[in-house]
Formats: structure tokens, sequence, C-alpha cells
């Protein structure tokens, strides 16, 4: 006759307690790959302000290395650069549903002070939110949410 003593048992099961550890463990690794996978439209905003502050800065560049003066404008298609070789930089937004507010006209050299010049850029599917791409003329164009 077979007798089992404790800690001998053939056939042994996870606990409770192990399997709500491994429960809330899971839980855990999912909710951060969600909040890791979201791109709420705001980040995609910010992310245009962000890639324009870039542009601004390679065309201000650009305008003090070659001399000429180079204006950034903003119209229904998206953007262009005047004064800069064609094709060098980008003349479209990444999300066609963002524009720039207003008449957009940036001023961008080739004196390497340049006056205080900002834009503003929104997106008609996210309505109240904004983001200003602006210099004061010494420092580079940076990106700032406007809510």
């Amino acid at each position: 006759m077979r007798t089992s003593a404790a800690g001998n048992s053939a056939a042994r099961g996870f606990t409770l307690l192990e399997l709500l550890v491994v429960v809330a463990i899971m839980a855990l690794a999912s909710a951060g790959v969600g909040f890791a996978l979201a791109d709420s439209g705001q980040m995609r905003l910010q992310r245009e302000g962000e890639r324009l502050a870039a542009l601004l800065e390679s065309a201000r560049a650009q305008s003090r290395a070659s001399g000429a003066a180079v204006r950034w404008r903003a119209d229904a298609e998206g953007f262009h650069f005047d004064g800069v070789a064609p094709g060098t930089l980008p003349q479209a937004w990444l999300d066609r549903d963002t524009q720039a507010r207003g008449a957009a006209t940036l001023w961008l050299g080739p004196e390497p002070l340049i006056g205080a010049q900002q834009v503003v850029i929104v997106n008609s599917q996210l309505p109240g939110e904004a983001v200003r791409v602006a210099t004061d003329g010494l420092r580079p164009f940076t990106a700032q949410a406007l809510r």
C-alpha cells in the first residue's frame, strides 16, 4: 500500500498564489505594451512640430553656408523652402491633415542672428490641439505643445 507523505506527491499542481502572481505579471506586461504602442494624435502633432523645427534648422544652416536668403512658407498643399536647391528638403507634412495656422512665413538667414519667429501648426482631426515651432533668433527652433 502506497502512502503519500507531504512533498512526495507525484501529481503536484500550482497553488492559487502562484497563479495569481503569474496573472499579475502578465497584466502588467500587457499594459506596458499597450502604453508603448499607443500613439495619440497629440504625439503625432508634436512629432510633426519637432520635424519642422529640424527642417527649419537645416534650411537655416544651408542659408548661412551659401549666403543666400531662405524663406519658409506654408500653403494649402504643404510648405516650401524658397532659396534652397529644389528637392533638398521635404515640402509636405507627414500627416495630410496638418497645416499652419494663419499666414506663415519665416525668414531663415543668412545672418547668424535672425528675428524672433514662430509658426503654429494644427491638425484638423485634433480640435483644440496645437504646436508652436519658434525661435528667439539666437537659439534653434523648438516645438512646444499649446493647450
